[in-house]
């Protein structure tokens, strides 16, 4: 194994984005096999290259599949001319803000979440959720170009 492995990982990436996966695999079946391969290099390299190649065309379908099913999935935000936003680029901004500000915009405007619960679900404080809730949908707007009117403060 370790006078042969590093070739072999080599070799099996010319078909595959996980190439040590697909050697160990072969060296796995080797220790399992009862009788060792007469010529056991030859075998080996058989037996990576077999592997690579399902391994690639495994990927290949996995990503056909992922495309179609991405293809069906809805846009996050529906057409709608009272609005004025561009679904499109609503739908990018959201992708481009941070995870924890997608997760608690997201869990509260669709999922109906209040920040309490949200902060639950994150295991953080309500005031953190809140943060976050306000600096995302400030980055949206930036994003989208949507300026919202302030409300004056008023004492009393």
């Amino acid at each position: 194994m370790d006078q042969h492995a590093a070739a072999l990982v080599l070799y099996a990436r010319q078909w595959c984005t996980a190439p040590e996966d697909v050697v160990q695999e072969a060296f796995l079946k080797l220790f399992a096999q009862r009788q060792l391969p007469d010529k056991l290099l030859p075998w080996l390299y058989r037996v990576v290259r077999n592997g690579a190649v399902s391994a690639a065309r495994s990927a290949q379908r996995r990503r056909q599949h992922e495309t179609r099913a991405a293809e069906k999935t809805p846009t996050w935000f529906l057409a709608s001319e009272t609005t004025g936003i561009d679904c499109e680029a609503a739908t990018r901004g959201l992708q481009a803000l941070s995870i924890e500000q997608r997760e608690v915009i997201v869990a509260h405007l669709w999922g109906g979440l209040t920040f309490a619960q949200i902060a639950d679900l994150m295991g953080s404080s309500s005031s953190t959720v809140h943060r976050l809730y306000l600096a995302g949908l400030s980055a949206l707007r930036e994003r989208l170009g949507v300026t919202c009117p302030r409300k004056p403060m008023t004492r009393n």
